[in-house]
C-alpha cells in the first residue's frame, strides 16, 4: 500500500480526536514525508537534531515537528526556534538547557518528562522517584520558558503483551498520581506519549494520547548519513 493508504487504514483504527499520531520521519526522504502531507498528516517525529533541522528547512511551514529521540544538552539550541513538543526530557539539566534556549528565542517550549518503564538497560528515562524530585526542586520552579504536557515512555521490546500491558499502565498510573500532586490546576498536563508500530493498540488501551508509528506508515527506513555539523558542536 501507499503512505497514503498506511495512513488512512491507521486513522480508521485510531480516534483521532483523542489520540495524535505521530509519523515517525527519521531517515525517510522529504519526498515520502510530503506524500504524507499530501494525505493530511501534519505531525511528525524525527529523532537526530541534525535531520530535523534539514527537514524543517526544506519542507512546510504548517508542519508539527516533534524531536523524539534522546536530545543531548548541546544541541538544544538548534531545534529551539521551531520544535513543537520535545518527547525524550530525561534530567534537569536538560530542561534547564531547553528553557534557557527557549527564553532566548522568546517561547515557551513544551515537554514531555520520559520515564524509564523498560525492562532493557538501553533505554533512556527517568525513575519515578527523579521525576518528583524534579518537581519539588526549585529549580524547577524557576523555568518559566518550559511547560510540561505529560510524560513519555518505551516498552520492553518484547512479544508478551502481558509485560508490554503493566509496563504501559505504571506509567498511566504514575501520569495520574502527578496530575494530582503537581497539576492539579494545569489543564495542558494531559499528553501520555507510548505505543509505537507493534504495540500501539495496546498503548491506546492504557491511557496513550500520542502514538509514534514509523515503518507502518513510510514502510522500511532508508538508510543515509547527515552532515555533522551540529553534532560537532
Amino acid at each position: 500500500m501507499s503512505i497514503a493508504d498506511n495512513l488512512k487504514q491507521y486513522k480508521s483504527e485510531i480516534e483521532t480526536d483523542k489520540v495524535k499520531l505521530i509519523a515517525v520521519s527519521k531517515t525517510q526522504t522529504n519526498e515520502a514525508i510530503l506524500e504524507a502531507y499530501n494525505a493530511g498528516q501534519r505531525v511528525f517525529g524525527e529523532n537526530h537534531v541534525q535531520e530535523i533541522v534539514d527537514k524543517q528547512l526544506q519542507l512546510p511551514k504548517d508542519i508539527e515537528w516533534h524531536l523524539i529521540g534522546h536530545l543531548q544538552t548541546n544541541k538544544v539550541k538548534y531545534i529551539a526556534p521551531f520544535v513543537k513538543l520535545i518527547h525524550g526530557v530525561d534530567s534537569l539539566k536538560l530542561l534547564q538547557e531547553i528553557n534557557k534556549q527557549a527564553f532566548k528565542n522568546k517561547r515557551i517550549i513544551d515537554c514531555l518528562l520520559q520515564v524509564y518503564i523498560a525492562d532493557e538497560e538501553t533505554k533512556f528515562g527517568l525513575a519515578f522517584d527523579e521525576i518528583i524530585e524534579i518537581l519539588r526542586s526549585e529549580a524547577y520552579t524557576e523555568l518559566k520558558n518550559v511547560r510540561i504536557l505529560g510524560l513519555m515512555g518505551i516498552a520492553t521490546n518484547t512479544k508478551n503483551e502481558k509485560q508490554i500491558t503493566v509496563e504501559f499502565n505504571e506509567l498511566k498510573v504514575f501520569f495520574e498520581g502527578l496530575k494530582l500532586s503537581f497539576f492539579t490546576k494545569e489543564d495542558y498536563f494531559k499528553e501520555i506519549s507510548t505505543g509505537m508500530s507493534a504495540d500501539y493498540k495496546i498503548a491506546i488501551d492504557e491511557g496513550s494520547t500520542m502514538v509514534r508509528i514509523g515503518s507502518g506508515i513510510f514502510g522500511k527506513r532508508i538508510i543515509k548519513h547527515f552532515k555533522a555539523d551540529v553534532s560537532a558542536n
